[in-house]
């Protein structure tokens, strides 16, 4: 049964372009980025204005500074701060148990689509989810955005109030979901206030057999 989703302002191959942009912008910056820059300016010049506008900032920043200072900043940016993490379960569970569980539905999603990933890859891995919506199963891919939407939101605010070169790679992938509302903009708050959950004892994998799969499973 496919994944209930709401409707999206955006065609099926506008996301497809916006999502897998994004998805390349988004990771470690090194020379086989800067030779795919003037592609991703073209997409990002093809898309609405709210989505390529916020993709061609990230693109100019990078084409703007050295390769090594792009490096550096990526790892000052998403590997040394709690708020800049891209693994989205992180900011919904926290170093919890939980999160082996989150972990485990969303690896079982790829599998059924047939995606295997890498011994060094997580499944909850921002770009990896961008990809698998972009280029796999669209629905199933905005469920796991969706799913953990104040993690993405909160990820947006923190590279915009550090003004991120990726500001805006996030700001367009934001632009491609509804509104918030709700739930959705407690939950934002929540974790500003308090951040992601902690817990003392120590975690379980999260392909360990502890962790039952979900109903229909693979």
């Amino acid at each position: 049964m496919s994944p209930r989703v709401p409707t999206l302002a955006y065609s099926e191959d506008t996301l497809t372009q916006a999502w897998q942009s994004a998805s390349i912008l988004l990771e470690y910056p090194d020379q086989q980025l800067l030779a795919r820059m003037d592609l991703l300016t073209k997409v990002a010049d093809s898309l609405p204005v709210k989505l390529g506008a916020g993709l061609r900032a990230t693109i100019d920043h990078l084409l703007r500074q050295p390769l090594q200072v792009s490096e550096q900043d990526y790892v000052d940016t998403f590997d040394n701060r709690r708020r800049g993490c891209l693994f989205l379960t992180y900011f919904s569970n926290g170093e919890t148990r939980k999160r082996g569980l989150a972990l485990l539905r969303i690896k079982q999603e790829y599998t059924r689509a047939g995606l295997v990933l890498t011994e060094d890859q997580l499944p909850d891995h921002l770009c990896v989810v961008l990809e698998f919506a972009a280029t796999t199963d669209q629905r199933a891919g905005l469920k796991m955005l969706l799913d953990n939407r104040a993690g993405l939101e909160m990820l947006r605010l923190h590279l915009t109030d550090i003004a991120s070169p990726w500001s805006g790679a996030l700001e367009a992938v934001c632009a491609t979901l509804p509104p918030l509302k709700g739930k959705d903009r407690e939950a934002v708050q929540r974790l500003i206030d308090e951040g992601p959950a902690q817990e003392q004892v120590g975690l379980t994998p999260y392909g360990t057999p502890e962790l039952a799969p979900t109903s229909g499973g693979v």
